[in-house]
């Protein structure tokens, strides 16, 4: 992140830390608290996904046909890194149930990359600290009513284990126990 602030320093992008690991849904929370601009991406700190990206992104909102981008790893021609069998079986799973109770045909809800319209997205009260964030934010996202949801084609460079990856099984759970708490009781 900090070379691209270098590389575009009049893009306006603002950088904040926490003093220990609070995990991934709080520092989305301190992003969403201050985010100033008319929309906001979400960028993981371990680059698996690409910031030159970010344009395509973007391109739905500028075009107005969008109010929220989701950038799938599953659908488009752009370059990904074959990794765990489990994991992409895992993921499509997780889509799949979300998908059933929003009423969304998305191709990847666990993706990294989303871009919101900054008031809509500080207007939601998430509450998840972890990687809660994507099934909250989706089935929120999904209640609104008139919303716009995008999906575009994005590369993925991930990580194996050995390189920092860090989500395992009890994630999943997480992720499903969201889905269900989201979906269901927290509307």
């Amino acid at each position: 992140m900090k070379a691209y602030m270098q590389q575009y320093p009049d893009a306006g992008i603002k950088h904040f830390t926490h003093e220990r690991n609070m995990g991934k849904g709080a520092a989305i929370h301190t992003g969403i608290a201050n985010a100033t601009g008319d929309y906001l991406i979400v960028q993981d700190a371990d680059l698996e996904y690409d910031p030159e990206e970010f344009n395509d992104l973007l391109r739905p909102v500028l075009k107005g046909v969008a109010d929220v981008v989701y950038g799938s790893r599953i659908m488009g021609s752009n370059p990904h890194r074959i990794l765990f069998f489990w994991h992409t079986i895992g993921n499509r799973f997780l889509t799949f149930i979300s998908n059933m109770f929003t009423n969304l045909n998305l191709t990847d809800m666990e993706t990294c990359y989303k871009l919101f319209k900054t008031s809509m997205v500080q207007s939601l009260h998430l509450k998840e600290k972890r990687f809660g964030f994507e099934p909250e934010v989706t089935a929120k996202i999904s209640r609104i009513p008139g919303v716009r949801i995008y999906e575009v084609g994005i590369s993925y460079y991930g990580r194996t284990f050995d390189e920092g990856k860090k989500i395992n099984w009890k994630d999943g759970v997480r992720a499903i126990y969201c889905i269900l708490k989201y979906n269901l009781f927290c509307r």
